[in-house]
């Protein structure tokens, strides 16, 4: 008869130890070999018609190792089942076992030993006890104003003037890399791009002034161009965006057309055009409306941040233990490439972090019925599709054509999408759960103050 024995040897960490006498894999080691010589292929014989002695003396060994083995997990799988043992990953052969000692010739009493890691009992903190800021930004004037003109811009005209006159013309221009003497170097680049006259630097800007179609003016772009914009122009002429020696390298601009866009007026034209659903009669409302925008953008921020709290109160409230000895040995064993035990240890907080933060979201979906539908995921990859098209207005996009369907039913036979959408869900989900249970105090800031308190949190972490 088999047995299966458990010991504790550690925190969390139970040793089993299956043990399986001949009865218990002989009759299935014979059977095995059975099949195996009906099936048997071997020149000079007719199919199934080799000699068993021939058959058990090529392959007895072999069939005799995998029978004793599948007796011995199944015995494991069994005793866990029926033991309604939680644990994580899989039990770990020990490193006692040795299939060396199976021999078909003298079949045995053979034990073999396992490590298991068990889940500990735990509760999720509380979130009904939690405080936590809600950073309201605040949407300014200047916000409002330079949303406005970026709408009248995007929605004016283009007109062609004589001469450039101020920051809002638009310059055409070829990059062409020269020499010191101003010469085109071989096998250097020429780009054409389009540019306002506002991302030039503002020491080089008044430069600019008066200059027509068809003017040059040579450049470094260290000099012509602040930090920001540098970075960006120098990835669309193909260096990297910190490639300090291209920053030094001389170009040459020809300016191939000079535009200036005309502000569309602010009239009903302009509020259709950017709010394709609402009825907006009047300027007031119109900026209403622009103000409502970006302050739903902006919670979007605060909201984040938020998540953020509530993620370090879940991490930091909840005690759960781990049985780090076993998971140590299992990261070793677990991985493609066999890791250290060093590896092991100092990968271990980061490890041991993610695995807590999985089982506190397990825990609150399962105590809140959280659950994600098919539509859920559906919807997503309408999102999904919605963003990579560029935000033009939902209301103007009929969501419900054929070819958006056809996209969604697409994506959702792609199982790594599906897998991907249903976390990101989930996670969404749980954080949305979680705020409509902690104590929200809300809290008025600008967005500098905002922002620099992001960056200051980001540089702890």
């Amino acid at each position: 008869m088999a047995t299966v024995t458990r010991e504790n040897i550690g925190l969390l960490n139970d040793k089993i130890t299956v043990k399986v006498a001949k009865e218990d894999y002989l009759p299935s080691f014979e059977k095995a070999l059975k099949n195996y010589s009906k099936q048997a292929n071997m020149p000079g014989f007719r199919k199934g018609m080799v000699p068993a002695g021939l058959i058990r003396k090529m392959h007895g060994q072999s069939v005799f190792v995998d029978e004793v083995l599948r007796t011995v997990e199944k015995q494991l799988s069994d005793y866990m089942v029926n033991e309604k043992l939680e644990i994580f990953a899989q039990p770990l052969p020990l490193p006692e076992n040795d299939s060396r000692q199976l021999d078909f010739n003298s079949p045995n009493e053979y034990a073999f030993a396992f490590e298991i890691g068990l889940k500990p009992d735990y509760k999720v903190a509380d979130l009904a006890t939690a405080s936590l800021p809600f950073f309201k930004i605040n949407v300014t004037e200047e916000m409002i104003k330079e949303e406005i003109d970026r709408l009248q811009l995007r929605n004016g005209n283009m007109t062609e003037p004589e001469s450039v006159t101020g920051d809002d013309n638009v310059l055409n221009v070829t990059f062409t890399e020269v020499d010191a003497e101003g010469n085109a170097v071989e096998g250097g680049v020429t780009k054409d791009n389009s540019l306002l006259v506002k991302y030039f630097a503002e020491s080089f800007r008044p430069s600019l002034i008066g200059a027509k179609k068809d003017d040059v003016v040579t450049i470094q772009l260290s000099q012509a161009f602040d930090a920001k914009e540098r970075e960006w122009i120098l990835g669309d002429l193909g260096f990297a965006k910190d490639d300090a020696a291209a920053a030094d390298k001389n170009f040459k601009l020809t300016i191939t057309k000079v535009g200036l866009v005309e502000k569309a007026p602010l009239d009903e034209n302009l509020f259709k055009a950017v709010f394709a659903g609402k009825e907006i009669a009047d300027e007031s409302a119109f900026r209403e409306a622009i103000k409502e925008d970006i302050q739903a953008q902006l919670d979007s921020q605060s909201r984040n941040q938020l998540y953020d709290g509530i993620y370090h109160y879940l991490l930091d409230n909840t005690q759960i233990n781990f049985p780090e000895t076993f998971l140590k040995r299992w990261m070793q064993n677990s991985s493609e490439q066999q890791k250290s035990a060093e590896d092991a240890e100092k990968e271990y907080p980061s490890f041991s972090g993610s695995l807590k933060w999985t089982l506190i979201v397990d825990q609150l979906v399962k105590d809140n019925n959280i659950e994600i539908q098919q539509d859920d995921i559906r919807d997503f990859a309408k999102a999904q599709l919605f963003s990579y098209m560029g935000n033009m207005n939902m209301g103007q996009l009929d969501t419900e054509q054929p070819w958006v369907n056809d996209y969604v039913e697409r994506m959702m036979k792609d199982r790594k999408f599906v897998e991907d959408s249903y976390h990101r869900i989930q996670t969404d989900k749980v954080f949305g759960f979680a705020e409509s249970k902690v104590g929200k105090v809300e809290k008025p800031i600008s967005l500098e103050d905002f922002q620099k308190m992001q960056a200051e949190h980001h540089h702890h972490h």
